[in-house]
C-alpha cells in the first residue's frame, strides 16, 4: 500500500493529500503486520514499486493523485514521492509502461485517486489507460474513479470497503456496494458525486 507521497511543488505543482495516509493507516490496521506492506511519504516511491515488493500480495492499494492524458495515453502515470530521504529530486511518476511492466499477483488493485479509470478509446485495444496496463501486470480486478474524488469522502468510502472486505468477508463488488450505499445515507457524503465515481472493472465474482 502506497499513499501520501511528497510532491515538489515547483516540478508538478501537486500537494500532498494529508488524508490519504488516514486512509492507508486505517486499511493497514485491518491487517496483520506480517501480512502488509506500507509505504508513506518519501516512501512512497517508483523504486519501491519497481523492486518487486507488491508481487508477494494479494491486494494493492494506491492513494496518490494521477496524471491521465486521454490524448497520449503513454504519457498517463500514478504519483509517487518526487522526492527523496536526503531531500533531493527523484522521478515520481509511475508511468503506464511502468505499470504494463510490472509483475503482479494481486487479486485485487485499487487506484484511490481522482479519475483513475479513464484512458483513450483505441479501436482493437480498448480502454488504453491505468486500468488496463494493471489488468496487463496481473490484477484480476481493479477499483477506479471516474471523476475528481474529493479526500475526506474517498477516505471514508476506502474504510467501508476494507471493512466489508476483510472483516465482514464480502467480495470486492458486494463491498464496494455496501460502501457506497453507507456513504450514501451519511449526511455529510449523500450527494453521488462523494462516492458514486469509484467502478469495480474485471472479475467481479
Amino acid at each position: 500500500m502506497l499513499a501520501d507521497p511528497v510532491f515538489d511543488r515547483q516540478r508538478g505543482g501537486f500537494d500532498r493529500l494529508p488524508l490519504t495516509r488516514l486512509e492507508a493507516e486505517s486499511i493497514a490496521a485491518l491487517v496483520p503486520p506480517d501480512q502488509r506492506w506500507l509505504a508513506l511519504g518519501v516512501q512512497a516511491n517508483r523504486d519501491a514499486v519497481l523492486g518487486g515488493e507488491l508481487a508477494r500480495y494479494r491486494i494493492v492499494h494506491f492513494a496518490t493523485h494521477s496524471r491521465i492524458d486521454p490524448r497520449l495515453p503513454a504519457l498517463s502515470g500514478v504519483l509517487l514521492s518526487q522526492v527523496g530521504q536526503d531531500g533531493s529530486p527523484r522521478q515520481g511518476l509511475l508511468s503506464l509502461e511502468d505499470v504494463y511492466n510490472l509483475r503482479l499477483d494481486a487479486g485485487l488493485v485499487v487506484l484511490s485517486g481522482c479519475e483513475t479509470a479513464l484512458g483513450r478509446e483505441v479501436p482493437g485495444e480498448g480502454l488504453v489507460g491505468l486500468t488496463q496496463g494493471f489488468f496487463q501486470a496481473g490484477a484480476l480486478r481493479v477499483v477506479a474513479s471516474l471523476w475528481p474524488v474529493q479526500d475526506r469522502a474517498t477516505a471514508e468510502l476506502m474504510s467501508h470497503f476494507y471493512r466489508a472486505m476483510l472483516r465482514d468477508g464480502q467480495p470486492p463488488a458486494a463491498a464496494l456496494r455496501q460502501a457506497q450505499l453507507a456513504l450514501a445515507r451519511d449526511r455529510r457524503w449523500g450527494d453521488p458525486y462523494y462516492w458514486a465515481g469509484f467502478i469495480l472493472l474485471g472479475e467481479w465474482r
